[in-house]
């Protein structure tokens, strides 16, 4: 393959993996943004979704296209009563480091219960190669398409119900001032619960995508984690379009110096990027700083 067609079919391949960055991130971004808590379990609700694909597929022959009606639901209701019976009184206390520490043993419970159930043992949705298509001598998997375009609705519908819908603009306005959101009558309490629920219901329609063309193990939420978190640091947290376009500029840097340097040098090549632009602007390429009440 002559190198321009292989730095090629290494773009398209980052930009097609940043799409699950982007569901990643937006459901990490969301959480921060409205509750002001780093969600350190995240990645083990991306490994929980990939296994739900997995298990529905297994047991019972459920696509994991069709899955996406179930698990989304299922998870957005783990969410709500994670919020409310767990995370609420801790982030009311507004001590960082219990939010630190309930979210981050949230994650080792998790994910050493999925040890214990499922073992270390890789597991695959679809058995063999995935069906891959030619386009001007670039190879795509159809697993992955399919993932980016879903990514794509999902954002176009993401962004319509935060700035059409009174529930997404009662979120930012939680976001922007909880105080002032809570004198006009919101329930800042229930919006919480909210934006816990859409960021697990998001990041586990993230695993279910993922898992048609990604191995499962209980530790694979670590990995997308780490890019989820710059991913979102990078676009500026709390802000959803930069939580979306910096998905696709890590995928971008992946592809890129995948090739360029190598598979081993595309995680030092996206982090030096980073810590480059936020060298520059601490606050994210899309960040602003904000003053929030509460």
């Amino acid at each position: 393959m002559p190198e321009e067609t292989l730095l090629l079919q290494g773009i398209v391949s980052g930009i097609l993996m940043g799409g699950i960055y982007i569901l990643i991130s937006v459901g990490l971004t969301m959480i921060y943004g409205v509750m002001d808590l780093v969600n350190f379990a995240h990645g083990s609700f991306l490994m929980l979704g990939m296994y739900s694909a997995f298990w529905l597929s297994f047991l019972w022959g459920i696509s994991p296209y069709l899955s996406l009606i179930f698990v989304p639901i299922l998870f957005f209701l783990i969410g709500w009563v994670i919020q409310k019976a767990l995370v609420q009184r801790v982030v009311e206390g507004g001590y960082m480091l219990s939010q630190f520490i309930i979210t981050f043993g949230l994650w080792l419970l998790i994910e050493n219960t999925a040890v214990i159930f499922w073992h270390h043992d890789p597991r695959s949705v679809f058995q063999g190669a995935p069906l891959t298509f030619d386009i001007g001598g670039i190879f795509v998997t159809l697993p992955m398409v399919l993932a980016f375009c879903i990514t794509l609705v999902l954002s176009v519908f993401f962004h319509l119900f935060m700035t059409r819908s009174w529930t997404g603009l009662a979120l930012s306005a939680t976001a922007q001032n909880r105080d002032s959101a809570e004198i006009v009558g919101m329930n800042v309490r229930d919006m919480f619960a909210l934006a816990m629920a859409i960021g697990i219901a998001m990041v586990s329609v993230a695993g279910v995508l993922l898992a048609t063309f990604f191995p499962i193990t209980p530790y694979v939420g670590l990995y997308f984690l780490v890019i989820a978190f710059v991913v979102a640091v990078l676009g500026g947290l709390g802000n959803y379009a930069g939580a979306m376009f910096g998905g696709l500029i890590i995928g971008f840097i992946e592809g890129f110096f995948g090739v360029v340097l190598g598979p081993q040098f595309k995680q030092i090549a996206y982090l030096f990027v980073f810590m480059a632009i936020l060298a520059v602007r601490p606050q994210g390429l899309m960040g602003r700083r904000e003053i929030r009440g509460g």
